[in-house]
């Protein structure tokens, strides 16, 4: 009798089929009657509604190398979260409202408590931006991973009025620039960190307790990315352009807001860096200039308006600060601190 089953190559379907059970409560808790179709459909239908001149706006994102951070300490609770809101944060700053969500999981084997954690974080996410988790995949890929890794990506679609689109070139001249605070690292970076501080090797420094931090460094480290949807539709009428901070840092994130021949000019005294980066630059001895260029340093996003604008924005977004201000572009540099 032939033994050779999917199973035993590393594929259970039957453990599949018990996991997406599982897991429907919290996807189906966050449709609407714009989702015309269930789960388990081979594509998933939502219906455009209450728009003029929709704009579509659609993005895709990963959380990167946090996973080993959170595979190593077993900690999945926010990582379902990150997903989301690093997707919904790149499509905001279009004036775009996200609609719908999807997901896609591959693993070396499927483990029960860490995919049900993953969606419900994803569900969470989805519901505060008012954003439905319309579907996903989950792959089983033994011999690509092993052990407990996996990896996942998300994908968001969006939409805006046409007259609404925030566009970099409606920015000029003495334009203010806003910001507004992180909670971490967020998303990125996280390679850095791990090579910096040795974390592969030496991963027990992930337990250790920091009085700056109120905690120990992993538990730093896996703070969620934050939405900041809320945010930015709240002052659309107010801004001209933003820019979400993720890969890249401060240094290649913030031109994206603004023409190429326009410089923003920063004050660095305008926030407190979050102590996270100091202990992440003392410790792993990084020029500050690398810090600028892969990290947030503490501003999760930006927004630039007239000055006009400036107290509406700042009065309608919690904790939101002035940074700096546009000017024209000098030399090579288009952030000058």
């Amino acid at each position: 009798m032939n033994d050779k089953t999917y199973k035993k190559a590393g594929v259970d379907l039957d453990l599949a089929a018990k996991i997406k059970k599982s897991i429907s409560n919290p996807i189906i808790s966050t449709h609407n009657k714009q989702v015309l179709n269930g789960l388990g459909s081979f594509g998933s239908m939502f219906e455009l509604k209450g728009f003029n001149q929709p704009i579509i706006v659609s993005s895709t994102d990963g959380v990167g190398t946090k996973l080993k951070l959170a595979i190593e300490l077993d900690c999945y609770d926010f990582i379902g979260v990150d997903l989301v809101n690093a997707c919904v944060n790149d499509i905001v700053v279009c004036g775009a409202k996200p609609l719908f969500f999807l997901d896609y999981i591959a693993v070396n084997k499927l483990d029960n408590f860490v995919i049900n954690k993953l969606i419900s974080g994803m569900s969470k996410a989805c519901i505060n931006v008012g954003c439905a988790l319309i579907g996903g995949e989950t792959a089983q890929m033994p011999g690509i991973y092993k052990n407990k890794d996996f990896d996942m990506a998300g994908f968001v679609v969006g939409a805006v009025e046409k007259a609404q689109v925030l566009n970099p070139l409606d920015v000029k001249e003495q334009d203010v620039i806003i910001g507004l605070s992180s909670e971490g690292l967020h998303t990125n970076g996280y390679s850095l960190v791990r090579h910096a501080l040795s974390i592969d090797e030496n991963p027990q420094i992930l337990n250790k307790f920091y009085s700056d931090l109120g905690s120990t460094l992993g538990a730093a480290l896996l703070k969620p990315h934050i939405s900041y949807v809320e945010s930015i539709l709240s002052v659309l009428p107010y801004i001209k352009s933003a820019a979400h901070i993720t890969g890249g840092g401060l240094i290649e994130n913030i031109p994206r807001a603004f023409s190429s021949d326009l410089a923003a000019y920063i004050d660095l005294s305008a926030w407190d860096v979050l102590s996270i980066f100091n202990i992440i630059q003392a410790e792993g001895n990084i020029a500050e200039e690398e810090m600028y260029k892969v990290f947030n340093m503490g501003l999760g996003m930006i927004v630039i308006c007239d000055k006009k604008m400036e107290d509406n924005v700042l009065s309608s977004i919690s904790g939101s600060f002035k940074i700096g201000y546009i000017s024209k572009r000098i030399g090579e540099s288009q952030v000058i601190f």
